[in-house]
């Protein structure tokens, strides 16, 4: 028990069996990320809605007749719209029309990770600022990066304290911090400036959220600094886009072809080759890869961590 009564609850039974931890893994920044906690507990997660913030805890349980329940706790200004997006956050909304893998790999990945859905958080800026913190770096220098920018521009998430918290930096205050701000937290000139302009463009970004995926791509990429890459990053965590790939990922390719065709090596160009197959669904087979399949062997060093200092 938390001690704070929520300001809002809702239950909700999908038509197959989800995973929380599993669908909302994407949404998490690493186990430091401030704004989230997968735990024994359940998830929570702090974000920030168009209705002001808000702190959510999601539980799983069997209800009448063995089928899984999903229940959202929330507290904040921002419970009305968290409750209402709660279905489409968890997946429970994706109904995976047309999906049947025939391939073997697919189809045994499938079937020992059934509760892997798409997330759809519907908070664009949200999902762009850690993705653009993480092009052309490792993944745990971005992260680290993310969550000092958090602790020191954020705010505390409503609700439990116990529940430790913040919530993510308002667009327009990332929008107005100096670059030279964010070289405290590990991040260079370009891309702090990427962020400050897609935060100033926020309203405009957010708009992708009603907007078929090719129309939404075009949305993100019109900005200097976005590529294919980041816009598909973040159309599969804040648009629940089943196709998004992430062309230009240092390491996805590798992953795909040793998981679909026992290569150890391969390019973005014979990455989209093995998932074309999929079309329509295939960030819903590069996150079963991800969760079921081990990944390629590695024969060089990995990428470096670096210093901004010179920068």
């Amino acid at each position: 028990m938390t001690g704070c009564p929520p300001d809002g609850e809702r239950t909700v039974r999908p038509a197959g069996p989800v995973d929380l931890r599993l669908t909302l893994a994407p949404l998490c920044r690493g186990r430091g990320d401030p704004c989230m906690r997968i735990g024994p507990d359940g998830v929570w997660r702090a974000t920030r809605t168009p209705e002001g913030p808000v702190t959510t805890r999601l539980t799983t349980a069997v209800g009448v007749g063995g089928h899984g329940e999903l229940t959202m706790r929330a507290w904040g200004p921002g419970t009305g719209w968290a409750l209402e997006a709660f279905p489409a956050l968890v997946g429970a909304a994706d109904e995976a029309a047309g999906w049947a893998p025939t391939d073997p790999v697919v189809h045994d990945l499938h079937r020992r990770t059934p509760g892997v859905r798409i997330p759809r958080s519907g908070a664009v800026v949200e999902a762009l600022v850690p993705s653009i913190l993480e092009q052309k770096v490792v993944g745990v220098e971005a992260r680290r990066s993310y969550a000092r920018l958090v602790r020191v521009l954020g705010e505390p998430a409503p609700g439990p304290a116990t529940a430790r918290l913040m919530v993510p930096p308002a667009p327009r205050t990332l929008a107005a911090t100096p670059s030279y701000v964010f070289h405290r937290f590990g991040v260079e000139r370009k891309r702090a400036d990427t962020i400050r302009l897609a935060c100033s463009y926020a309203a405009r970004l957010e708009e992708a959220l009603a907007m078929p995926p090719a129309a939404a791509g075009r949305r993100l990429t019109a900005l200097p600094g976005i590529g294919r890459w980041t816009a598909a990053e973040v159309g599969r965590v804040a648009l629940g886009d089943t196709d998004a790939v992430s062309v230009g990922d240092y390491h996805l390719p590798n992953q795909v072809a040793w998981a679909l065709a026992g290569e150890a090596r391969a390019d973005d160009a014979r990455m989209l080759e093995l998932l074309e197959p999929y079309r329509g669904h295939r960030a819903r087979v590069i996150r079963l890869i991800e969760t079921g399949s081990g990944a390629a062997p590695r024969f060089g060093p990995r990428m470096a961590l670096r210093s901004i200092a010179s920068m």
